[in-house]
């Protein structure tokens, strides 16, 4: 699965919160980007963001001069950051949640931003959706389920470790595919291996 910090662009710049707008725009045109990572004046302070929207939307629709308005005056500060470990599908859904077109990557620095373009052009949900992988993923968690109770025991802690991971599979599974679960993989297994149902660990976890 690919992470922000696959699909992120490093090539990010910073300004300072205390520049005009105008300094803003004239370095948004000489590298084509469509925002800004507004610096930190300090290592407790947050990161902020300018954006053309913000540009637009607060400076050039009033008729304010840019050369007079401050970064500071139009910028979200602190704005919403993303973990470079994140997986690219929950970033999509931390966008879609508040309605972001792009967000710094950080993880202590600035490692790049993350934009709705780099989501498209970079990741593979096209060619290979997230439900076909978890479902991959998930066969083969039963598998190693089944073949760490088969050389423990049923009741046993590696078991039951081995059947969390499942559980936790084919909840996101169910939940990418809007699908609800009439059976989990363990209660088909708690029919197999009723001994199952008598460990405490499993407790709740069979309801047949």
């Amino acid at each position: 699965m690919f992470t922000a910090a696959d699909i992120m662009t490093k090539d990010v710049a910073t300004i300072r919160s205390s520049a005009t707008v105008a300094e803003a725009v004239r370095l948004m045109k000489e590298r084509d980007w469509r925002s800004l990572i507004v610096d930190r004046r300090h290592n407790q302070d947050a990161y902020g963001i300018i954006t053309k929207s913000d540009i637009v939307y607060k400076v050039i629709a009033y008729g304010k001069d840019p050369c007079k308005v401050r970064v500071y005056e139009v910028m979200t500060k602190p704005c919403i950051v993303v973990n470079p470990d994140l997986g690219v599908e929950y970033v999509a859904r931390l966008f879609a949640d508040h309605h972001l077109l792009q967000a710094p990557v950080i993880q202590g620095e600035l490692l790049g931003i993350i934009s709705l373009t780099d989501i498209i052009s970079h990741s593979n949900f096209v060619g290979l959706p997230r439900t076909i992988v978890l479902e991959q993923e998930l066969q083969d968690a039963i598998k190693k389920a089944r073949e760490a109770c088969a050389k423990t025991s049923p009741r046993s802690e590696e078991c039951a470790a081995a059947w969390d991971v499942v559980d936790e599979l084919q909840s996101e599974l169910a939940y990418q595919s809007a699908k609800t679960i009439e059976k989990t993989a363990f209660e088909e297994f708690c029919e197999e291996f009723p001994e199952a149902m008598k460990e405490r660990v499993y407790d709740n976890w069979c309801s047949g």
